[in-house]
């Protein structure tokens, strides 16, 4: 008996240290977990599905038309509406990818800065040589499983833009809106997601894609609110 009582006295020690050992390789797991999801959703949402779809329907470097944007808009025009619709929905399956990993780990503060991760993998894509679109398809999709209402809200944003005649006028309202919209209606997790994703988009609009020349005042005005180097004024009848 008195050989098993140090032993016992020793016990509560060894339980201590083997529990904080334990807690030490928890979150270790957990940051290492954590860190694969972020790396996997800019991957995944640096894919250039768009720029696939020009270069296989037309032959086309989107980068090398109109404003360089590897966008819907710009796959649109040069090719219509199927390869648009095709490469948009993949676009938004990418951004929802990384999230619905997240949230599947039990996870929405990751899941909400995984959105944010795979829409700047879509607006400076490494396939791209840094180029890339503007994020509203990833940002669809991340939203989507994060917090559904910034999907609406940046939908409702393009459609009135689009009947007012500035798209980009719309989608702008919308990012700007995003954060404080999404914190009331999921808390802390909404305004986490929205400001991971509303900051790249606002950024890519800001800085474009490797611009010809430097820009001016003025020049940085259309990007922000017409998302163009140049206002182009309506043509009339």
């Amino acid at each position: 008996m008195a050989a098993v009582l140090p032993g016992l006295r020793r016990l509560p020690g060894w339980i201590s240290t083997h529990l904080a050992r334990r807690d030490a390789g928890v979150r270790q797991t957990r940051g290492m977990q954590a860190a694969a999801i972020l790396v996997l959703s800019f991957a995944v949402g640096a894919i250039p599905f768009t720029y696939v779809a020009a270069r296989r329907a037309r032959g086309v470097d989107l980068r090398r038309v109109g404003t360089g944007t590897v966008s819907g808009t710009s796959l649109y025009r040069v090719a219509g509406f199927l390869p648009m619709a095709s490469a948009g929905i993949l676009d938004v399956a990418k951004g929802a990818a990384g999230p619905a990993l997240a949230m599947a780990a039990g996870h929405p503060a990751l899941a909400a800065v995984a959105g944010g991760a795979a829409v700047v993998g879509h607006n400076w894509s490494p396939f791209l040589r840094g180029a890339g679109g503007r994020g509203i398809s990833p940002a669809l999709g991340a939203l989507l499983v994060v917090a559904w209402p910034g999907t609406v809200m940046l939908l409702a944003g393009m459609i009135l833009g689009k009947v007012f005649g500035e798209t980009a006028v719309g989608a702008l309202v919308a990012e700007v809106a995003l954060t404080p919209v999404l914190a009331v209606t999921h808390g802390a997790v909404g305004a986490l997601a929205g400001l991971s994703i509303a900051i790249p988009m606002l950024v890519k609009r800001i800085v474009g894609n490797a611009p010809a020349k430097p820009p001016r005042g003025r020049t940085y005005r259309n990007r922000i609110l017409y998302d163009r180097d140049d206002r182009v004024a309506p043509q009339t009848p």
